[in-house]
């Protein structure tokens, strides 16, 4: 059987963050890419690109999981309109 894999990303101000969990054998792994703040996509992507090029197999994702930081940074510094 083929490993299940679940991704969960973090897009925040300066980095997006995700992490990927292995399913069958608990292992945790991560990766950080700049976060894009013109096109928060567009680093989601990166992060995926940098998720398949170390050997995940993006058929066998089970799950995949998104947040943001950057709203709640935004509330904390007071920067919002």
């Amino acid at each position: 059987m083929q490993a299940q894999y679940r991704i969960g990303v973090d897009v925040g101000g300066t980095f997006t963050d995700l992490s990927v969990i292995d399913e069958a054998t608990g292992e945790l792994y991560h990766f950080k890419t700049p976060s894009t703040p013109h096109d928060p996509s567009e680093a989601i992507e990166n992060g995926l690109n940098q998720v398949i090029a170390a050997g995940f197999d993006p058929a066998y994702v089970a799950h995949l999981g998104h947040g943001t930081t950057v709203a709640t940074n935004m509330i904390i510094e007071r920067k919002g309109t």
